[in-house]
């Protein structure tokens, strides 16, 4: 069995990231789960989201057309809800409350999430916390 990913795309959201990335250049993600930008996935340019200590890495996308990979970030406390599940970053219509580079498209990236199997956690790679890379 293969290992499984923690954060996958819908074509739908490669294709904004392209784009995205055509217009800014590199980019990443952050999850944090807090109030102040609800809990949807945030897309900044690379770096400019400042990680730290409190934060996991749970992967990087790779995505045909977009030569860096993008990375996603999530808050660890957010993190231990979610360790047991994979994450498919999507789009959907709408203004989300947030700094998100799509906003202004009038697009905002959700989140849609399903269990892992058991087998699938038995074989899911350790995760890198920042203060770790």
């Amino acid at each position: 069995m293969e290992i499984p990913p923690r954060v996958e795309l819908t074509a739908e959201a490669e294709e904004l990231l392209r784009k995205l990335t055509s217009t800014h250049g590199p980019l990443m993600f952050h999850q944090s789960g807090g109030c102040c930008d609800g809990s949807s996935p945030m897309c900044y340019l690379a770096g400019e989201f400042r990680v730290g200590g409190a934060d996991v890495k749970l992967g990087d996308l790779k995505i045909a057309g977009i030569q860096d990979p993008i990375g996603f970030w999530m808050s660890a406390s957010q993190f231990e809800y979610w360790k047991h599940t994979q994450l498919t970053i999507d789009v959907t219509q709408g203004r989300g409350a947030s700094f998100s580079l799509e906003i202004p498209l009038g697009l905002r990236f959700i989140i849609k999430s399903r269990l892992y199997k058991e087998e699938e956690v038995a074989l899911l790679e350790p995760i890198k916390f920042a203060s770790n890379m």
